[in-house]
């Protein structure tokens, strides 16, 4: 039923999902997901949790990860449209440090798979935006990790000067702060 395709970013690893849509005068239909298909694209999973949030235009959330208990991610847009983030925070990678952005939306439904050891956030850049993701691992509250959004080692172009966020995210260490980081 499906077309999927997944295109490799700056960031090895980090994938853009392209799955085709079937629009028509009632609306559309697309598919979000298919084991097998995501396993030959190199998404296996499984998926162990599914989270859903709404942000009003200006919110932005992140960066995070976990660590230890690393998670991988695959990101979509149901509603709206986001700026999303994804940083490499493995201390021995090569791309220790280097971001990519790609826009996600409801009109190009386009997903985005983060694998463990990338710190993940966005931005809503449309009025509201609802934003579903599946974990591969589960959420460990101890092992949750804060990036500073504004780091300047890092200079994030967001498209935002004065985010809504939340009271962590706001007062989240920099990069070369962070005591706890994956290795690889």
């Amino acid at each position: 039923m499906s077309a999927l395709r997944t295109v490799e970013t700056a960031l090895p690893g980090v994938r853009i999902v392209e799955r085709a849509s079937w629009d028509d005068e009632r609306g559309f239909l697309v598919e979000t997901f298919d084991a097998a298909r995501y396993s030959a694209a190199g998404i296996a999973g499984p998926f162990v949790l599914g989270l859903h949030t709404r942000s009003k235009r200006g919110t932005l959330r992140g960066l995070h990860f976990q660590q230890p208990h690393p998670q991988g991610k695959l990101v979509e847009v149901v509603r709206g449209e986001i700026f999303d983030v994804v940083v490499d925070v493995r201390r021995r990678s090569p791309d220790f440090g280097r971001w990519i952005s790609v826009t996600l939306s409801d009109d190009n439904h386009r997903q985005l798979w983060i694998p463990p050891g990338f710190a993940h956030g966005f931005c809503a850049v449309s009025d509201m935006a609802d934003v579903v993701y599946k974990v591969d691992a589960p959420f460990v509250a101890g092992a949750a990790r804060h990036v500073a959004w504004n780091d300047r080692s890092l200079a994030i172009a967001w498209p935002v000067a004065d985010p809504v966020m939340s009271a962590k995210d706001r007062s989240a260490l920099p990069l070369a702060e962070q005591p706890d980081l994956p290795e690889r």
